[in-house]
């Protein structure tokens, strides 16, 4: 995949709203699956979300309107598998499974993002307000996109040696932000999230979103709208 090939790939997600995330070369360890007609997939490209900029796209597409169960892993699936044939390789998703891809190790491998007490993972610039909606597992890699992979590996592990944001934020807002403690900054009592979230419909969680993670102080800029909010509250409490 050259850079140029990279950058039809990113005005291709442009009109979904979605944009490239970082990629890294696969190993044999990965065992990731074989790509159309046996060969091994030479990269794999990151596909994500940063804010709410996918969400008018998504929001007029018809898999948003039909009232079928996973909206958002449909369109993923549609978008992912349309672009994965386009350029001779697979699409993998998240919530293929089980087993289930491990995508935080793989958003390791892409991009400087750290643990957070909230179980999410820390992005630099997007802070929580970010997601990975599938990967692209492609046949080719050439030399200039390789050494820009290597440089972008090199600036992560050097970020690597510094202290994670989290581990810098003074009080941790988003671990006395909830009003059921759900999060213990090293767990998350799902039952108890859940639990609230059924209690009280129309409380603030269920209609701004997380506290917890609105109360981060890092990426504020690309905090989910109220309506994209929403939206991963209530199917997460139609799943718990």
């Amino acid at each position: 995949m050259t850079n140029a090939t990279r950058q039809a790939l990113q005005a291709a997600l442009d009109t979904h709203g979605l944009r490239v995330r970082g990629g890294w070369v696969p190993e044999a360890s990965d065992a990731l699956p074989s790509l159309p007609g046996g060969a091994p997939a030479a990269v794999v490209w990151m596909v994500g979300v940063a804010g709410s900029d996918f969400w008018p796209h998504f929001k007029a597409s018809t898999f948003y309107q039909d009232g079928q169960p996973d909206p958002l892993d449909r369109w993923s699936a549609a978008i992912g598998t349309d672009l994965a044939a386009r350029w001779g390789g697979r699409a993998l998703f998240p919530f293929e499974g089980p087993p289930y891809h491990p995508f935080q190790r793989w958003a390791d491998r892409s991009e400087d993002t750290r643990p957070s007490p909230l179980m999410l993972r820390m992005h630099p610039r997007f802070g929580l307000w970010h997601a990975y909606r599938f990967a692209l597992a492609l046949p080719e890699l050439d030399r200039d996109d390789a050494a820009a992979l290597q440089r972008e590996s090199t600036d992560r592990l050097a970020a690597a040696t510094m202290p994670s944001l989290c581990a810098q934020c003074s009080g941790q807002p988003c671990l006395t932000a909830c009003p059921v403690s759900a999060f213990t900054g090293t767990g998350y009592r799902v039952e108890a999230c859940a639990a609230h979230l059924h209690a009280q419909p129309q409380g603030r969680c269920m209609q701004q979103g997380c506290l917890a993670r609105i109360a981060c102080p890092q990426g504020v800029d690309y905090r989910y709208t109220p309506e994209h909010a929403v939206f991963h509250m209530l199917a997460f409490a139609k799943n718990h």
